[in-house]
């Protein structure tokens, strides 16, 4: 008994605590991983414009989303601190309002589609390349409102820890994208062959199944009424006020490090096809490593929240060393790979891509890819500590850092640019970059000021002089 309290792996909060609930979210978000690397495969097989316009026109997409989806599936530290203080008939309140966010801001999404010539118009350009960005971002946003709302609704799992339901909807998720993108970019099993426009209905349909999934789970069994679903229905003002209190700098802080990042990519597309082709592989792959860590991050949002909510920051603080030792072992693993076996990873897209045009890719990949070795231990790092201090609920210094430390790289890597750099100068700035987030948020990690902090509200005290008459709960 007294090693399984001391033991790493088996004392509370520990390794085997950490992934039981971690497991199934990084399975999940493995799968997504996995699903945008096999899009890009595909593309690259089709052709190597396709390939070169997808990350672009995907990150701007992501820009677009990112804010509305950090607002909403902030709901995760809610349902985390509603479930460890043991108040789940607050639950469905909180997932109604993170849904309604969803609902309000798609018709803003559609917006964009008219833009998309405006927003891809660059100087030196393939046309090509710029026509299947247009394609592409056009087709995604009409599952942008699906994405929000079903990240929203997911948080009714994580926040609880029934983090296997979140994995296996979207492991099913994946591959209805992955057949669909094969059917739909190279016309099998008697479907049209749309390329470019193939993959960006896939990833569409897949939204939409995800959202149809989470919105039946959620209402079976005794769920409405344990969790009071339908007071998700009205607007809870001081509960939409938190909400909007915590998760807006969360959601400010994805938009300010998308955009930043966003920047970045369409300054490289002036480098030419094949710069930007190797930098979308590299991504892609180095995608398998850092995504996962994004499941990662959300079990330790929510396993700290939890500990929180209970009064129990030193084992909140467990948690989160625990998981650094998991994710640095995970993404170590991966620089490995990156700088002994580089051409094992590239193994698929020597398989199916043109011989000349693989050939004109391989090399510079390579080179990219040792730049991931380089960073890619610091993206554990940084996952894990922002994870924990926006799980109590510090998101304004998160959203500071990012702004701080995105403005620089953007600044800097303009500088050096102008001054002749190129597509390596590019990936020492995103290089030097993580190292910086990483350092920023393990800093006030150590700081110790989550440890006071919380995002619901507190339970009022029951009155002493009439103990006989109901309490009514504070909201």
């Amino acid at each position: 008994m007294a090693d399984e309290q001391t033991s790493w792996w088996t004392r509370p909060c520990g390794g085997r605590d950490v992934l039981r609930v971690a497991l199934p979210l990084v399975i999940s978000t493995g799968f997504f991983s996995l699903m945008l690397f096999v899009d890009r495969l595909f593309l690259f097989w089709h052709s190597k414009q396709a390939m070169a316009a997808a990350m672009p026109a995907g990150m701007l997409h992501w820009t677009m989303v990112c804010f509305p989806i950090g607002v909403a599936t902030y709901a995760n530290t809610f349902v985390a601190q509603y479930h460890g203080a043991k108040r789940p008939e607050r639950i469905g309140a909180t997932i109604g309002q993170a849904a309604w966010l969803g609902v309000l801001v798609t018709p803003l999404f559609l917006l964009a589609i008219p833009l998309a010539p405006w927003l891809f118009h660059a100087a030196g350009e393939e046309p090509i390349v710029r026509h299947y960005e247009i394609v592409y971002f056009r087709i995604l946003t009409l599952g942008s409102g699906a994405a929000v709302i079903s990240g929203a609704v997911s948080t009714f799992f994580t926040g609880r820890g029934e983090t296997r339901i979140v994995m296996l909807t979207d492991v099913s998720a994946t591959l209805i994208n992955a057949v669909l993108d094969y059917a739909l970019i190279f016309g099998k099993f008697g479907l049209p062959e749309l390329g470019m426009a193939g993959a960006a209905w896939a990833t569409v349909a897949s939204h939409w199944f995800k959202l149809v999934i989470y919105w039946w789970l959620i209402h079976r069994g005794e769920n409405a009424t344990i969790y009071q679903l339908r007071a998700g229905r009205r607007l809870d003002w001081p509960l939409i006020w938190r909400m909007v209190r915590y998760g807006a700098p969360s959601g400010l802080q994805m938009l300010v490090e998308g955009s930043a990042f966003t920047l970045v990519l369409m300054k490289m597309r002036g480098l030419g096809t094949d710069a930007m082709t190797a930098t979308t592989v590299a991504l892609s792959i180095n995608s398998v490593a850092f995504i996962p860590l994004v499941g990662l991050s959300i079990a330790v949002s929510t396993l700290v929240g939890q500990r929180i909510a209970q009064g129990q920051p030193e084992l909140a603080a467990r948690t989160t060393w625990s998981a650094l030792t998991l994710g640095l072992f995970y993404t170590g693993a991966f620089g490995v790979l990156y700088l002994i076996v580089p051409d094992v990873l590239l193994a698929g897209y020597a398989m199916g891509g043109d011989p000349v045009e693989y050939a004109q890719v391989r090399a510079v990949t390579i080179v990219l890819l040792r730049f991931g070795a380089a960073f890619c231990l610091f993206d554990a790092i940084q996952m894990v500590f922002v994870g924990a201090i926006k799980g109590a609920g510090d998101t304004w210094y998160v959203l500071i850092a990012t702004i701080v430390v995105s403005c620089a790289g953007v600044i800097v890597g303009w500088i050096g640019s102008a001054a002749g750099g190129g597509l390596y100068w590019w990936w020492t700035v995103i290089t030097l970059w993580t190292w910086a987030q990483a350092t920023a948020y393990a800093i006030r990690f150590l700081q110790g000021r989550w440890r006071t902090m919380r995002v619901i509200e507190y339970e009022p005290e029951p009155k002493l002089d009439d103990e006989s008459t109901p309490q009514l709960e504070a909201v």
